[in-house]
């Protein structure tokens, strides 16, 4: 039986859905498994995502179904994406995830592989805080928290500024967003999806 991981992100300018293909390409990497991208409605206005040029960067990942709450208990292992605000997760996916009280009083996550990936402005923007904080949410779910271990070198490279944390795979968008994810930084998403898999599929068995 495939093990079945869900990848459910917010994105707002395209960074975190570019993390988000990659954690799937590495989860993707593991025999038997099932990955399904999902990402979390949108709670800002069409015009004011018009006036921050969001709306027209969204139509990359305007194809990615919508997830919903009950989905959640389908699935052996979760790794959600949100990009930062202020330190925490966004509006969005708070939004999203506070409409699992359902699954909470069934227990339905627990059990479950969760972990977590981020984005922010700058370089000490607040990525681990988004991570850490997000994990209180699992940990209240009864989920298993899996991060990114230092057996993943590129979390040691000094060479570049660079995201990655020992929570979670992370970016640097830029002030003005105009940075892209790194391949250094896609390679740490993809061996979080690669690492959250394995794990998952040796839980199941």
């Amino acid at each position: 039986m495939a093990t079945k991981i869900q990848v459910v992100f917010y994105s707002m300018y395209g960074h975190v859905y570019q993390m988000a293909e990659a954690v799937a390409a590495g989860a993707k990497e593991v025999d038997g498994t099932q990955v399904t991208l999902l990402q979390v409605p949108e709670l800002v206005p069409d015009k004011a995502l018009e006036r921050s040029g969001a709306k027209a960067a969204r139509e990359a990942f305007g194809h990615v179904p919508y997830a919903k709450p009950e989905q959640l208990a389908e699935a052996d292992a979760i790794i959600f994406g949100t990009p930062t605000r202020f330190g925490n997760m966004t509006a969005q996916m708070r939004n999203f995830l506070d409409q699992t009280g359902q699954l909470w009083m069934q227990g339905g996550l627990v059990g479950k592989v969760g972990s977590v990936f981020t984005s922010t402005a700058t370089q000490h923007g607040g990525q681990e805080t988004t991570i850490t904080s997000f994990h209180s949410t699992l940990l209240h779910h009864g989920m298993v928290i899996v991060g990114v271990p230092y057996a993943e070198q590129r979390l040691m490279n000094m060479d570049e500024i660079t995201g990655g944390t020992p929570y979670g795979a992370s970016t640097l968008a830029g002030t003005d967003g105009s940075r892209q994810p790194s391949e250094n930084e896609l390679a740490i998403a993809r061996f979080q999806g690669r690492h959250v898999a394995q794990i998952a599929a040796r839980l199941k068995t």
